[in-house]
């Protein structure tokens, strides 16, 4: 059976964007070709789904940049027994990403109505073990808790606490640190035991955290 266009331009992504690149995990190029992201974008944008960039899915949110979400996919270091945490749902198209990849996901997302619509979406795709939540992800889900990997899909002014308290025994945690407009960086947390270790890993640009971990204590501003 030929492939259709979408799986076509799916499949020049993940070899021109990401394989050509410094995304060389074969399970998270597996994963990206597998998720159809025009299924997560407006159906005006389909046509610039498999384009490397972000792309608006209102309320000023945005589906994150292919490579970004293959790149922080990789840094997790995702194995298929883990549990993951995500910070911003968004359209689901991460959460669908990383379900490819690990054996559980909760998602938490502040705009009801793309919690919503993501979890309508990944039902009809079939991500069963994707759970879509409500609420200020920034606080994380203790109901769950604790995850063998987080993943933040907006810019935090600094490390929640609240998440590192919900991150697993050798766990990793992945998010953007920096204030909308300023100088954002991705950075990579390993809980060793009572220690945090964290590396710088690129520049980024997300929209920023909102809810109680988007505050900005007076010391830092």
């Amino acid at each position: 059976m030929p492939l259709i266009p979408h799986e076509i331009a799916r499949r020049r992504m993940v070899d021109d964007h990401l394989a050509a690149r410094d995304i060389q995990d074969p399970r998270v190029l597996a994963a990206m070709e597998a998720v159809p992201r025009h299924r997560f974008v407006p159906a005006e944008l389909a046509y610039a789904a498999y384009e490397d960039r972000p792309l608006p899915i209102g309320h000023g949110q945005t589906i994150s940049q292919p490579y970004i979400v293959a790149f922080t996919a990789q840094a997790l270091s995702l194995q298929a027994d883990h549990r993951l945490l995500e910070v911003g749902t968004g359209s689901g198209y991460a959460a669908a990403v990383f379900a490819e990849l690990c054996a559980e996901v909760v998602s938490v997302e502040c705009v009801p109505s793309l919690a919503h619509m993501a979890r309508q979406r990944l039902d009809q795709l079939g991500y069963e073990d994707v759970v879509v939540v409500e609420g200020d992800g920034g606080l994380g889900w203790i109901q769950s808790a604790p995850y063998d990997a987080i993943a933040l899909a907006a810019a935090a002014p600094q490390v929640p606490s609240q998440l590192l308290e919900q991150l697993a025994p050798d766990g990793q945690m992945v998010l953007p640190l920096g204030r909308k407009n300023q100088n954002q960086k991705l950075i990579r947390l390993v809980r060793a035991g009572m220690e945090i270790n964290e590396e710088e890993l690129l520049p980024v640009s997300f929209v920023p955290l909102v809810g109680y971990a988007s505050q900005v204590p007076p010391e830092v501003l």
